[in-house]
């Protein structure tokens, strides 16, 4: 396999504890880092780039999307932004909306949105089922979103359709639901939350997919203090996402956890929801990963550039703290090694940013700053 040789980078983020970030650096890689060091002791390759004076870092890792979807919410967003409180019975539109769409409509939207992502430095992308809500069209869903994305997470447990009783729609989720689904994910999600599931039916349903070997997610805290995050912390659930609203037991129960603090800002401010205390969940000690949580009704965006201004802008974490949340930390919270991080033997997922250090990302807001990327040594832009 060729290798190619990075050189003249400006500052470098290997997220590697022991070379943490460099300047005047190079890197070699195939479809996996080779070497990372000072230029001036960088090793031959087949091909060698100068990026001038650039800034390069891992790829995003994006973990928290739904991607899987039909239709158009932009009534309701108006209708927030007028003043409207958000609600979570909205995802039933979009239900209805993907019931109606063909597997190769759905397919094309999802390529699509992936490929938005990957343009703007994205190199690993979960996404969900939940807008299916049948057994058919979950798993057309999960098997849809296997062909594209890196990680498929079941979201069965998204809303109780309506008109169905939700004790009898969870025993359905658990069952033959889970059953024709599991062989197409590699995690299992439910929206622990007023309006969804309480802490019984979630603690059913995540408990179900446990005992059919799948990893476990929690939708948690979005729109009031709740049961969401002490029940993904109990379980050992890799991930908690939204945590907008977060007690002192929560924050604890997180700083003294594996389970993953993962923040959507964009869903907070599109929601006109309080932003997460991302602060004080950092100087408790718990790990904080920032996604986009894209999707058509409460996030409609692919931008990781976004949520990373908006963590250093609007929510005080560094931009060394952002971007390590964006990255090592969105990995941590998929359980995955090989990703987030540029050491040697990391899948070679590189971005390259058109400015000399990563602080131009909050310093320069809304300025589209990717100049290059490569996932797994191919480049993609």
């Amino acid at each position: 396999m060729s290798s190619t040789l990075v050189t003249g980078i400006g500052e470098l983020t290997t997220n590697d504890p022991e070379l943490g970030r460099l300047a005047d650096a190079a890197l070699v890689f195939t479809d996996r880092v080779e070497w990372v060091g000072p230029a001036s002791s960088a090793p031959a390759a087949d091909t060698r780039i100068d990026v001038e004076g650039r800034a390069v870092l891992p790829g995003w890792v994006d973990s928290h999307t739904h991607l899987v979807f039909a239709g158009d919410r932009t009534a309701e967003f108006e209708a927030r932004m007028a003043g409207q409180a958000y609600a979570a019975g909205g995802i039933a539109v979009t239900v209805g909306a993907t019931r109606e769409a063909s597997d190769d409509e759905l397919a094309a939207n999802l390529r699509r949105l992936v490929g938005e992502a990957v343009a703007q430095g994205t190199t690993t992308i979960e996404t969900k089922t939940g807008y299916g809500l049948t057994v058919e069209d979950e798993v057309r869903s999960a098997r849809i979103a296997a062909d594209v994305a890196d990680e498929v997470t079941f979201l069965g447990a998204h809303l109780v359709p309506p008109g169905a009783d939700a004790d009898e729609y969870v025993s359905l989720v658990v069952g033959g639901m889970l059953d024709a689904v599991a062989p197409h994910v590699r995690w299992a999600d439910v929206f622990c939350e007023r309006g969804a599931f309480d802490a019984d039916q979630s603690r059913a349903v995540l408990e179900a997919a446990r005992a059919k070997g799948l990893g476990l997610r929690v939708h948690g805290n979005q729109l009031g203090e709740g049961p969401g995050v002490g029940l993904a912390v109990e379980l050992g659930a890799a991930s908690v996402d939204h945590c907008t609203y977060l007690s002192a037991a929560d924050v604890d129960a997180l700083a003294h956890s594996s389970t993953v603090a993962t923040l959507l800002p964009a869903c907070d401010l599109s929601t006109r929801q309080s932003l997460p205390p991302a602060r004080r969940l950092l100087d408790a000690g718990a790990t904080v990963a920032l996604a986009s949580n894209c999707n058509p009704g409460s996030s409609y965006t692919t931008s990781m550039a976004y949520c990373i201004t908006t963590a250093v802008l609007q929510m005080h974490l560094t931009i060394e703290e952002a971007v390590t949340a964006a990255t090592l930390s969105g990995a941590k919270a998929l359980h995955r090694t090989d990703v987030g991080h540029l050491s040697p033997g990391a899948r070679a997922d590189v971005h390259v940013l058109d400015a000399p250090s990563t602080t131009h990302l909050a310093y320069r807001p809304g300025v589209p700053l990717t100049h290059a990327v490569w996932r797994a040594g191919v480049r993609q832009r």
